[in-house]
């Protein structure tokens, strides 16, 4: 009898779960991790190797002894994007100068930032002469650079990078990072600044007071000798507002 009970609670049993959802039975994929670790100041730059429109990119070794930044924008053929990328050409001549290198990535594929470089460069914007784009634009359609790099972010799209800067040294060490949202345009003379004040302080260690400029007083990091006299320290060009903010006028 107790075989009989089994057998027929078996019978029964069988079709309610074949009636379940078809995944029932099927190893479940695990949830994507979406919280990519975004690289630090310090850190040395992810590399990667990639199509541009300048051809095959081997980042950052393809640059060497340069400094270098990697801009990343959420998606071609939009307004602001497009206003950035315009402005960044604008001031080509300025990162020359400063040799910098600049490189520009989306999740885009090759073919469409052609297009949209094209379309960019035939563009009077802000009534000047159109520009030629010389800087490469990357295609990281499979999303592994923005990964490493930390833009593909928990509450953005899957397929969008957030407005990420990243300013790398010589050495490949990461110098400065900031991100913006994809509703606000970034500012490229703030990235022309500051590549200038890190410029700066890494060559002459010193340190760079808020809202400083090219051409303005630095701050020294250590307080100068206290035995030293007002005029020695006078003609060393160092002066200061409290004993604790000593500055180093620009000759």
């Amino acid at each position: 009898m107790k075989r009989l009970i089994l057998f027929i609670l078996l019978i029964c049993a069988v079709p309610k779960l074949w009636s379940q959802d078809r995944f029932l039975f099927e190893a479940q994929k695990p949830a994507e991790d979406r919280n990519f670790r975004i690289p630090l100041i310090g850190e040395t730059a992810p590399s990667f190797t990639a199509e541009s429109t300048s051809g095959e990119l081997k980042f950052p070794d393809d640059y060497g002894k340069n400094w270098k930044v990697l801009f990343s924008h959420p998606q071609d053929f939009t307004p602001v994007c497009t206003t950035e990328l315009l402005e960044l050409a604008n001031l080509q001549n300025q990162f020359n100068k400063l040799g910098v290198k600049v490189v520009a990535i989306s999740t885009d594929r090759l073919s469409t930032h052609e297009q949209w470089k094209k379309a960019m460069e035939s563009l009077a914007y802000k009534d000047r002469q159109p520009v030629k784009i010389d800087f490469p634009l990357v295609a990281d359609e499979n999303l592994a650079i923005s990964k490493k790099y930390g833009m593909i972010q928990p509450e953005s799209n899957t397929t969008e990078d957030v407005r990420g800067v990243f300013i790398i040294d010589p050495n490949n060490k990461i110098q400065a990072i900031y991100f913006y949202p994809k509703s606000v345009g970034r500012n490229t003379n703030e990235l022309v600044r500051m590549i200038t004040a890190l410029q700066k302080t890494s060559n002459e260690h010193v340190m760079t007071p808020a809202n400083w400029k090219a051409g303005d007083d630095v701050l020294v990091p250590a307080i100068p000798n206290s035995q030293a006299s007002s005029a020695e320290l006078s003609s060393e060009g160092l002066y200061n507002l409290a004993w604790f903010m000593w500055y180093k006028k620009e000759k």
